[in-house]
């Protein structure tokens, strides 16, 4: 039997090999088979399919990958299904790791006290039942078995806590890392961070990510966005630190850990500090957007152009073509009223002279019309119409955009504008109801 891994550039370039020429190969056992290329994977299944065909009792290939792995095979050639077996390994259950605890406990002569913790915290993990027990008999000052048997007296609380801190040498600079993203957006809504939150109250330490958003509405854009624009994988393939405790598979979406020791550290972080530490403004969004665009059809160009910048950014925009697979078949007034009235933190009116005559941005004006006291209302003013055309402008202050001027320029200087106010908000504080910020001609 040969073992190989995809961990090592020599096992897999003889990997590669063997699927170039794949005669009487024995039994060949791959390791690691996740951290292989799609057209490796790929490649393998095909071969795997000719074997079970020609029912080859000369060749035999078993592969080992984290969660889903199986699942992630059968995605390369559907037909597999019926001519492999996948053997998923759980969890052990509770009462196994119960009886690894009572043996630890005879071969020391000692009782636990904290035992029913340790089992429940493990989560199913020998190897999380195991640190928690032995620090335990550290903080007791057991080092080994003892004639008369022992009761130990330790906070399960400073237990945890002492392992929290050993895990901290090895995972926090890694967990901070992710969380940041490729750069850090303070005033976003934190998507790398919400990923891994998510990964740390899953039970089978793997998420799909796309299908979280739809458990998390706030974060439904920004976490697209990572995750279909490459973001999220480009971030774990730069890295060695992040690869040895994380996954993520692009063809599946799912986002998988590695490493027990990491899935518990995550479990148990003070997650409020966390996001303070990584240097998140807040992880607490009480609106469902923080902006809405209003915008006449003829004006699209800048309200786009402000969705991808704002997107950019890992803000919550709402923006009618973003969002037209949801507005389908319903019933717009309803869908759109409590947008304009209060789910989005802020809305954006982009005011040129077709805007006072169309229906939809009435009804969307109507909307908000009371939040222009309260400072929640952004007037862009396009060089193509005076202030005098709307009275509400005039009354307070707003953005200036000259559609003779440079486009570029102008969207970096609104946007920066935009993402103050937005880190204003989302640090708790409030704008007085007349708010002016000039911009530059």
């Amino acid at each position: 039997m040969k073992q190989l891994s995809a961990r090592k550039k020599a096992d897999v370039a003889e990997i590669q090999a063997m699927l170039a020429n794949p005669v009487d190969l024995g039994t060949v056992v791959i390791d690691d088979f996740h951290r292989l290329s799609e057209k490796t994977k790929r490649d393998i299944a095909d071969l795997m399919k000719t074997l079970a065909d020609e029912a080859a009792d000369h060749s035999k290939l078993v592969v080992l990958g984290i969660t889903n792995a199986g699942q992630s095979l059968i995605s390369f050639g559907r037909d597999l299904a019926n001519r492999i077996e996948v053997i998923p390994f759980e969890t052990n259950p509770e009462h196994k790791v119960e009886e690894l605890i009572d043996k630890g406990e005879a071969a020391l002569n000692i009782e636990l006290n904290v035992r029913n913790d340790i089992i429940s915290d493990s989560q199913g993990s020998f190897y999380i039942a195991q640190m928690l027990a032995y620090n335990t008999c550290l903080r007791a000052e057991i080092y080994e078995a003892d004639e008369m048997r022992r009761l130990t007296e330790e906070s399960y609380h400073a237990v945890k806590a002492q392992v929290m801190e050993q895990l901290a040498r090895s995972f926090h600079d890694r967990a901070v890392a992710f969380a940041r993203g490729t750069k850090l957006r303070r005033e976003g809504r934190a998507p790398y961070l919400h990923l891994l939150h998510w990964l740390s109250q899953s039970k089978s330490w793997s998420i799909n990510t796309l299908r979280e958003t739809d458990r998390h509405p706030a974060q439904r854009g920004s976490v697209h966005q990572v995750v279909t624009k490459g973001f999220l994988a480009d971030l774990i393939d730069s890295s060695d630190e992040i690869q040895q405790v994380l996954h993520f598979d692009p063809a599946s979406h799912l986002l998988v850990v590695q490493d027990p020791q990491f899935i518990f550290y995550i479990r148990n972080l003070s997650w409020h500090q966390f996001a303070e530490e990584v240097g998140f403004i807040s992880i607490e969004f009480p609106s469902r957007y923080d902006f809405a665009l209003s915008f006449a059809g003829e004006d699209r160009d800048v309200a786009e152009a402000l969705f991808a910048a704002l997107s950019e950014h890992e803000l919550e925009v709402f923006y009618d073509i973003n969002e037209q697979h949801r507005i389908l078949a319903a019933d717009v007034e309803e869908y759109l009223a409590p947008i304009y009235q209060s789910e989005a933190q802020m809305v954006i009116c982009v005011l040129g002279p077709a805007y006072p005559r169309k229906v939809w941005t009435k009804f969307e004006s109507v909307q908000f019309k009371e939040r222009f006291r309260s400072g929640e209302v952004i007037p862009i003013l396009l060089s193509t119409v005076q202030v005098g055309a709307f009275d509400e402008v005039g009354r307070v202050g707003h953005l200036r955009w000259d559609r003779g001027a440079d486009q570029k320029d102008q969207l970096d200087a609104v946007v920066g504008v935009l993402l103050e106010k937005c880190a204003q908000r989302r640090s708790g504080g409030r704008d007085e109801a007349r708010w002016v910020v000039p911009l530059p001609e």
